[in-house]
């Protein structure tokens, strides 16, 4: 098989992701995107969190030109991306019990914030006990996972739950359990993972119907422009006056 051929079976398996949540998850990404847009209008910060992998969409809302400029990361030392040595650490500390409940009280969250939570899977104590924690302290949570893997896996939580069972909105990716999308005859193991693209675009949705939906209202949304375009540094810079005490990403 040529690797072409293999290339197009990718983009088709990920175009059909892309459809089918496009078709089947609109209801939901507006409902994300108005939650968002409340919390905005009402004064409340946004975060976005995630873990390996699903760190990638997260951190690709965060200082981002045509983002909301409110969108700030929530981190996890460890966790975020791969880099910490061995990998498997960050894979590791995801399975920690009370890891989540430390994270939120030394973090900026408060009553009234909004929160995504990022995890393909949604079975590690981690994702779950953050999205349980958050919503006690009042905080609105937004939950982009695979549904899939909670009628098909068992849960890594004490509770025996999901990061699905425990958020305001949830957002399904339609990822199949393993996430790669090719298998061939030749390759042992099923290959080409699509999530990455899949969950970036639903994130990406959530944020243009936040931002459309704050514009409704008559309210600027508070937007960030490319600093490689004329004028952007000083459209980015009264963003950031205007609504410093919202931004923590610039301290």
């Amino acid at each position: 098989m040529s690797d072409g051929k293999l290339a197009d079976q990718f983009f088709d398996a990920a175009i059909e992701l892309l459809q089918r949540v496009r078709d089947e998850e609109a209801e939901s990404i507006r409902a994300a995107g108005t939650l968002l847009a409340d919390t905005v209008a009402d004064g409340g910060r946004l975060f976005a969190f995630g873990a390996g992998h699903s760190s990638l969409p997260a951190q690709d809302v965060v200082y981002r030109a045509g983002g909301l400029a409110l969108m700030n990361l929530l981190t996890v030392p460890g966790v975020v991306g791969v880099d910490v040595m061995p990998a498997t650490l960050g894979s590791a500390l995801e399975r920690v019990d009370g890891l989540a409940s430390t994270v939120l009280e030394c973090s900026p969250l408060r009553s009234g914030d909004a929160l995504v939570i990022i995890s393909l899977s949604g079975r590690n104590a981690l994702p779950v006990e953050m999205a349980m924690k958050a919503r006690a302290l009042g905080v609105k949570v937004i939950g982009l996972t695979s549904v899939a893997y909670a009628t098909q896996t068992r849960s890594r939580h004490s509770s025996g739950t999901y990061l699905r069972d425990h958020c305001d909105v949830v957002l399904d990716s339609k990822i199949a359990i393993g996430d790669a999308t090719l298998t061939v005859d030749t390759v042992p193991a099923p290959f080409a993972p699509a999530s990455t693209v899949v969950t970036s675009a639903i994130m990406q949705a959530v944020m243009a119907t936040a931002a459309g939906t704050l514009a409704d209202r008559g309210i600027e949304p508070p937007l960030l422009r490319s600093g490689n375009v004329d004028g952007g540094h000083e459209w980015n810079s009264r963003v950031m006056q205007q609504y410093g005490d919202r931004i923590f990403y610039q301290r």
